[in-house]
């Protein structure tokens, strides 16, 4: 059963339309450099040199000289319908579109893929950049808007600090933000995550949070990136056990229970708050033992009664009154004053 294509015509028949106007050798070389052929693998230049006993320098040339050749025959121009049509597509997509995503949203299978990719590269409309540091493989039809699109992704990520995470739609709103005399047609939700995906530098995790690419918030390494990741989307205080289950579920990663108790211990990001109860340090809880507490909210608020170190310790812990009462009650660190409020010993 075929595949169904968002396009009309056939990209197979006109690309064999098109090759037609070369001689056999040229045919021979883009169709290999291309992966026109029964193979789709595209060929290196070496191996086609090979092949015809030539340098490689040579088979860049035949394969110039063969794009410029079929865009001036009679064939080229008798596919004007094919790529205005091509054309509609990537303009409706956002005007500039990553290479991946754009082959993708043609078809899913290989052979396809290159004999679109052939038409790109061979209509004069279409505007390849190659990736650079900064952004992937991407197409344009548009010189002004990419560079328009290239200057935004630049700013929004000037914007983010390291460790910042961002919800998909906060993000969005925060990217259109820097696209100000862009326009209306293109601002939409599809559109802005579509010139999002450009950047190699913002990415988002596999959560759907967005961030700088290199943030262990986003490209999680290991255990402890994403035991960050499942307590924070969590929102409260989560026993260990449901950390490690979370793990294997949301990343499809084995989280064994005790490794990631152990990695859990071992990182400041958490906070044990109860038994088997972990917090994120930046929801403000103290760290250390339920004395520690105690002491931490005597020395911020000074000298406090009984039932107002207890309401401010079960903020910060979840443990029962009669622990915090027991800890209180030992004289090597906490003393009970005439006016019955506790200080340290």
């Amino acid at each position: 059963m075929s595949e169904k294509t968002p396009i009309t015509f056939k990209p197979k028949q006109v690309t064999k339309r098109l090759l037609s106007v070369l001689s056999s050798r040229a045919q021979d070389v883009v169709t290999g450099r291309y992966g026109l052929g029964s193979d789709p693998k595209r060929q290196t230049l070496e191996a086609i040199g090979k092949k015809y006993k030539i340098t490689r320098e040579r088979v860049r040339q035949i394969e110039n000289y063969s794009i410029a050749n079929v865009r001036k025959s009679k064939e080229y121009a008798k596919e004007k319908a094919v790529f205005d049509e091509l054309h509609a597509i990537v303009t409706s997509l956002g005007s500039i579109v990553s290479e991946e995503e754009l082959l993708n949203f043609f078809a899913k299978d290989r052979a396809t893929q290159n004999h679109i990719h052939f038409l790109l590269v061979v209509g004069e409309a279409f505007t390849k950049e190659k990736e650079d540091v900064e952004f992937k493989h991407r197409w344009h039809v548009d010189k002004e808007l990419s560079k328009k699109i290239h200057e935004s992704l630049r700013k929004l990520y000037s914007t983010l600090s390291d460790d910042q995470i961002l919800l998909e739609s906060d993000m969005v709103e925060k990217f259109l933000e820097h696209l100000k005399d862009v326009s209306d047609k293109y601002k939409n939700e599809e559109i802005a995550k579509r010139w999002l995906a450009l950047s190699k530098l913002i990415d988002k995790n596999p959560l759907g949070e967005w961030g700088k690419a290199d943030s262990p918030n986003i490209n999680a390494k290991g255990m402890r990136d994403y035991a960050f990741l499942v307590i924070r989307r969590h929102g409260s205080p989560i026993h260990f056990r449901e950390v490690a289950k979370s793990i294997t579920e949301l990343f499809k990663k084995k989280a064994h229970v005790a490794t990631t108790h152990n990695e859990l211990i071992k990182d400041p990001r958490f906070v044990l708050v109860g038994r088997g109860l972990y917090a994120l340090a930046e929801w403000g809880y103290m760290s250390g033992v339920v004395k520690d507490v105690i002491r931490g909210i005597i020395e911020k608020n000074g000298p406090l009664t009984k039932e107002d170190i207890v309401k401010k310790v079960l903020k910060e812990r979840y443990v029962k009154e009669n622990t915090i009462m027991v800890n209180l009650q030992n004289p090597k660190f906490f003393k009970k004053q005439k006016d019955g409020k506790y200080a340290i010993a």
